[in-house]
């Protein structure tokens, strides 16, 4: 059951990663991209349409480049992670008080 949130927050993990080389190095290419996080192109690719779709980023003729969306992001992630974490604290203890 929890293997598929596993595999979500491992996704949005690289989705994350790509934002902060995307705004760290823009504009850049999808190739550098995949060089610089060594990861598989198809990979990039992939975190690339997912977030223009969601407006993070933005395509350029120079190659992707960040919207003021992915600086908002970053700079609340800490505060949404501590609410993840939160979330996870109560389901650990209300597990184990049932065990």
């Amino acid at each position: 059951m929890l293997s598929k949130i596993k595999s979500e927050i491992e996704l949005v993990s690289r989705h994350l990663e790509v934002i902060r080389v995307v705004v760290e190095h823009q504009p850049i290419g999808i190739m550098r991209l995949a060089e610089l996080l060594d990861l598989p192109y198809h990979r990039v690719r992939y975190s690339l349409r997912i977030l223009e779709q969601e407006g993070y980023i933005r395509a350029s003729p120079a190659g992707a480049v960040a919207t003021p969306l992915a600086a908002d992001l970053l700079s609340s992630l800490d505060d949404e992670v501590d609410e993840l974490i939160e979330l996870l604290q109560a389901i650990r203890k209300t597990n184990s008080r049932n065990v």
